[in-house]
């Protein structure tokens, strides 16, 4: 029995441009992780209307904050203010993320971020995004990976949905940052669902 195909995502920073939502969707991608938050006081208003821009366009779009060391119930209740203004915990959105890639951010940061966005936006299920060597030498996710969190893990391999290390809890990897999608202008992170997730697990 083969695998289906896994579904295609992208995940955007303040690094890259979209000129083109609906050019977006027509390349088959189905999910975008939108970064709108950094520590406890920057937002990027750009990026928050891209979350919009996607819902329009019939991609399921979540917001993501970058994790900066300190301060996580700050950060955590500026996440949920901005994120609840785009509608990002609306049914149907893609999970909200959390951004794992500064020193400092430890498993005990996650988990109380977790519970905080949990409490403050009345949602269960949370994704969380790190590079291979944070998941493998860095974290601990048992501490933390119940069975709401889902780890999104980024290894640039290029063979989608394969990412090479194992986790229950994985299931999004990002497998590459080309210039190649469709409506967006600039290098952008490509992802895929990892079976036996799918886009349907990462989903409110």
């Amino acid at each position: 029995m083969t695998e289906p195909e896994s579904e295609r995502g992208i995940n955007l920073s303040r690094r890259e441009t979209v000129e083109d939502w609906r050019a977006v969707h027509a390349a088959a991608v189905r999910f975008a992780s939108i970064t709108v938050t950094e520590s406890a006081n920057w937002s990027d208003p750009i990026a928050e209307h891209y979350v919009t821009g996607a819902q329009e366009a019939g991609i399921h779009a979540g917001a993501r904050h970058f994790a900066r060391p300190g301060g996580v119930h700050d950060q955590a209740d500026h996440f949920v203010r901005v994120a609840k203004k785009l509608g990002a915990f609306a049914p149907g959105s893609l999970a909200p993320a959390l951004e794992i890639d500064a020193e400092g951010v430890d498993d005990k940061f996650i988990k109380a971020w977790i519970k905080f966005v949990r409490a403050s936006a009345k949602v269960e299920r949370v994704l969380v995004y790190a590079g291979h060597d944070y998941f493998a030498h860095r974290l601990n996710p048992d501490k933390w990976a119940d069975g709401e969190v889902t780890l999104w893990l980024a290894r640039h391999n290029g063979i989608p949905g394969r990412p090479g290390w194992f986790h229950p809890r994985v299931g999004v990897h990002q497998h590459g940052n080309t210039a190649d999608v469709p409506g967006i202008r600039g290098p952008v992170g490509h992802d895929a669902v990892v079976y036996p997730f799918t886009l349907g697990d990462l989903l409110l």
